[in-house]
């Protein structure tokens, strides 16, 4: 049983409640798909030879990754002790830590790529910026997000409760609040990418000026 302490009710959420669950959700997906996927949102990169991907749960991205940057280091940040412990236990893992994006203590610019894949979008808004900036300060020169989207700032139901999905703008915040350009963007339609493990998610690259 895990006994941290969280300091948000997301954290908790995430971490232990619905662990289980998400992780059965996240084990079977369309390998060849999610390659596609990722070699789309990585084809105006360069010489990325270290990653941290903030909320593995069990490695669906490490696993793409494996094919599209097979010689890139990977290091992770997982909140759910038993998703962290199976992705250390079935991927090669550079860097590890086992908690939340914001408790985390990697050094500044240790990796080439950072990025989150339906993060940010459990993460409260009045956490966000907080969190992206400490994305951005591990960034030796990239940071991906890819979430869900929507113009103005909304909360929905998540599995019957409040205050566990928030869409927005995730771009838009980034970009106003920190010196990045934009590098990409695009849109994985849910259509063709569920299979994948993608559900019609917005992805922004950016690189730090």
């Amino acid at each position: 049983m895990n006994t941290k302490k969280f300091k948000t009710e997301q954290e908790q959420f995430w971490a232990v409640q619905y662990a289980q669950d998400y992780m059965r959700k996240n084990s079977r997906f369309d390998e060849e798909l999610g390659v596609k996927a990722w070699k789309g949102m990585l084809a105006e990169t360069e010489e990325i030879k270290t990653v941290l991907e903030c909320g593995c749960n069990v490695g669906r991205n490490l696993r793409s990754l494996e094919h599209v940057l097979p010689e890139a280091r990977k290091s992770i940040i997982e909140i759910n002790e038993q998703a962290f412990d199976f992705a250390k236990s079935n991927f090669a893992i550079d860097r590890s830590f086992n908690g939340s994006i914001i408790d985390s203590a990697f050094e500044p610019g240790s990796f080439d790529l950072v990025f989150t894949m339906g993060v940010l979008i459990h993460i409260h808004p009045r956490d966000l910026l907080a969190n992206m900036e400490r994305m951005l300060d591990y960034s030796g020169r990239y940071v991906l997000m890819g979430e869900y989207f929507n113009r103005t700032p909304v909360m929905l139901e998540y599995q019957g409760q409040k205050d566990r999905l928030f869409k927005c703008d995730f771009g838009k915040m980034f970009i106003e609040n920190f010196s990045v350009k934009l590098v990409d963007y695009g849109f994985l339609w849910g259509h063709v990418y569920d299979s994948a493990g993608f559900d019609d998610v917005t992805w922004w690259l950016f690189e730090k000026d």
